[in-house]
């Protein structure tokens, strides 16, 4: 864990929300943690799916009613680096509620292909699901296996039915409630 400040415990890692979901993208440098980001802003535009850059390499964790919360730095709102290209402005939001930890096993390391079980982290004390994945795998396939992971998550904990934005209770950006795409049959589970 890094230093305090006023917006919490500092981390070395990239954060982001996805859908409804705040990420946290650990792992050493170069591991790919910004590229990793960037293709889960790509495959959330793709897929009509919310995304947006909490903040890029420094983020701050706070508890919150038993909940963790990741914020990024106001005076890096949006930027992320882009390797041989430099900084890039993005979506971002100020803060998400982290349900997905994600460590990236760096260059020189190597996960299992099937992990043996169920992997949690603990941040400031409050436990949250881990998925570890090999660095020398692709971002866009790492994307893809997080969004899997994700949609599992949402389904496992809904009793396996989608349920749309419009009959949650939470409110969504904006305290307004955003219309849902319509869902589509072949993926709804019953």
């Amino acid at each position: 864990m890094g230093a305090e400040s006023a917006s919490g415990a500092g981390v070395h890692a990239t954060a982001l929300v996805y859908g409804e979901c705040g990420l946290l993208l650990f792992g050493p440098s170069g591991a790919g943690k910004s590229a990793l980001a960037l293709a889960l802003l790509a495959l959330g535009e793709r897929s009509r799916v919310f995304a947006a850059l909490i903040g890029d390499d420094r983020a701050y964790l706070r508890s919150w009613r038993g909940r963790l919360i990741v914020s990024g730095a106001p005076q890096t709102a949006g930027l992320i680096e882009r390797r041989a290209i430099g900084l890039v402005t993005v979506a971002h939001e100020p803060s998400a509620v982290v349900r997905l930890t994600v460590e990236l096993s760096g260059r020189d390391r190597n996960w299992p292909r099937m992990p043996d079980a169920e992997s949690s982290m603990s941040l400031i004390g409050i436990t949250v699901p881990l998925v570890r994945i090999n660095s020398n795998v692709s971002a866009v396939d790492q994307s893809l296996a997080i969004a899997d992971c994700l949609e599992r998550m949402t389904l496992s904990s809904s009793g396996g039915k989608r349920i749309p934005l419009e009959q949650c209770p939470a409110v969504h950006k904006n305290r307004k409630v955003a219309a849902s795409p319509p869902l589509n049959e072949e993926r709804t589970v019953d």
